[in-house]
Formats: C-alpha cells, structure tokens, sequence
C-alpha cells in the first residue's frame, strides 16, 4: 500500500469517525431536549435553561463535527482522484509507448492548449476548495445565542403543555441598556443645537 493510499484510508476512517461522534451529539441533544420538557413541566425554569443551553450546544457540536467530516470527504476525494490519476498514468506511459508513430501524425498545439486548459481548471478547483474551507470554518459559533434558547424552551414548552410566564422572565438575564432614553436623548438634541448656534 503506497502512502497516498495509506493516506486515503485515513481520511475515510477519520470521516467515518466524525460522522460518529455527530450521530452521538445528535442523541445527547435528543436527551437534553428531554431534560429540559421534564424540568418545564416540573416548573423548573432555571434548571430547564441550563438543559436548553446543552441541548443548543449539543446541536452546534454536531453541526460543526458534520462540516469537518464534509471537509475531511472533500480532501478524501481528492486524494483519490491522485490515486486514480497515478495508475491512469502508468497505463497511459504503456499506451503512449505504442502511440509514437500516430502522435507525430498529430497536432501538438492543440494537445498542449487542452492540457494547459485542464490544469487551469484543477487551479480552480483548489480556489474554491479553500475558499470553501475558510467560509465553513468561520461560519462555526461558540456559545448558545439567547434567542436560540428562549426558542428552543418556548418550543418544549408547547410539547410539554406548560405555561411559560413570569418565571421565564425571572430566569431570563437582565437586559443590558443599549441606548439613550427619550429624554436623554432630547438633552442631548439641544446640546447640540446651542452648539452649532
């Protein structure tokens, strides 16, 4: 077994891992999701947002294990698209040996411009395969936005047949000042109005 191939293996092996331990995150988002209606209709509320911040985790982790496994393919691919184009060439060098005499018969400009043709397309293709690669590996998100968990309760909350209110809004972070009030912001109006006066 060459290196490349070795190489191939590997890759398939890691692939076929990932999609594993995916299908594993799957099932601990599953059983979170479970948590988190059982703690609902306990009327559980703060414990229930711990379950539905693991379960939103849960369903990232998968996400992301699924994208390096698609990642982890598309390099498989091409590993084996070098392994096939390693033993069409030996096959091609022994039909070659017998073609001498028709190749003089041919244009060898035109066998040159296609060859030229087709390594400017595999160019192209390693662009968009890297471009591909740093898209997915920015797109990946760390923590558990608010508004997937308050959506992610609300949800288990209809399927659980429990009420969602004031406790909900107890649990729920304060809510940080984003800009001036009215008044604050009518103050500061004038301000600038005496200013350019």
């Amino acid at each position: 077994m060459s290196g490349l191939e070795k190489a191939l293996f590997n890759l398939k092996f890691t692939a076929k891992q990932l999609n594993r331990q995916a299908a594993k995150a799957g099932k601990d988002e599953t059983t979170e999701k479970t948590k988190l209606e059982k703690a609902m209709k306990q009327g559980h509320h703060d414990i229930a947002r711990i379950y539905a911040q693991n379960a939103i985790r849960k369903q990232n982790e998968k996400l992301n294990l699924l994208r390096l496994a698609s990642r982890i393919d598309a390099v498989s691919s091409r590993v084996q698209t070098a392994v096939t184009m390693r033993q069409v060439t030996g096959s091609m060098g022994n039909v070659v040996r017998g073609m001498d005499s028709a190749m003089k018969s041919m244009d060898l400009e035109k066998i040159s411009a296609v060859m030229d043709k087709f390594e400017s397309q595999f160019e192209d293709l390693d662009v968009a395969t890297g471009y591909y690669e740093n898209a997915t590996s920015s797109a990946t998100a760390v923590g558990t936005p608010q508004e997937d968990v308050d959506r992610l309760m609300s949800q288990a909350a209809d399927k659980a047949g429990v009420e969602l209110h004031e406790d909900l809004e107890a649990a729920t972070p304060a809510k940080t000042k984003v800009g001036p009030t009215e008044q604050e912001e009518d103050g500061l109006n004038e301000r600038l109005r005496a200013l350019r006066n």
